[in-house]
């Protein structure tokens, strides 16, 4: 399995040009014969996003801004960082492939401490994602899910994940 990194540096806010730089590096990724791309954690929103995830308009904007991403996500799977909106706000990644986003992540490990006040914007995740690509079963967590000993990880292990991503963008 051939796996891209897409380190980029998004920037807070800025819905159109961090699409931009995603699709960009999807078409990179793609053209490298790439099976997997990683993004960053929130490389939809940029990081940290703080109070712009307190306007409605910004979250679902970011959210179709994804859909766009995904709608790009063919002959590749993307794992792409974005909030998502489901009855309470998530830092949450999508996996994408087939043109359309397969499954969501929810972030469980939301770090408070220092320059982060994740619990003030996010609900913890809980949810566990294994996909399959190929023979391979990939589990996927998002920054400090993978820095925790035990769950998540070692649960995604048990369930049988061949590899471990995890998508981080830690100032």
């Amino acid at each position: 399995m051939r796996i891209a990194l897409a380190q980029i540096n998004p920037v807070v806010g800025d819905l159109s040009g961090n699409r931009e730089m995603i699709l960009a590096r999807l078409e990179e990724a793609k053209a490298a014969n790439a099976d997997l791309v990683l993004f960053p954690e929130l490389a939809v929103t940029g990081y940290p996003p703080e109070d712009l995830l307190l306007r409605p308009g910004f979250v679902r904007a970011a959210e179709r801004s994804l859909e766009e991403i995904a709608h790009a996500a063919h002959g590749i799977v993307a794992v792409v960082g974005s909030p998502i909106f489901d009855r309470d706000l998530y830092n949450a990644a999508a996996v994408c492939a087939g043109g359309e986003i397969k499954s969501i992540v929810k972030k469980r490990f939301l770090p408070n401490y220092g320059v982060f006040d994740e619990f003030r914007y996010f609900a913890p995740g809980g949810n566990l994602v294994l996909f399959e690509h190929g023979e391979t079963l990939i589990g996927v967590t998002i920054c400090e899910d993978m820095w925790q000993p035990g769950p998540p990880a070692t649960d995604l292990a048990l369930g049988g994940a061949q590899i471990l991503i995890n998508i981080s963008a830690s100032p």
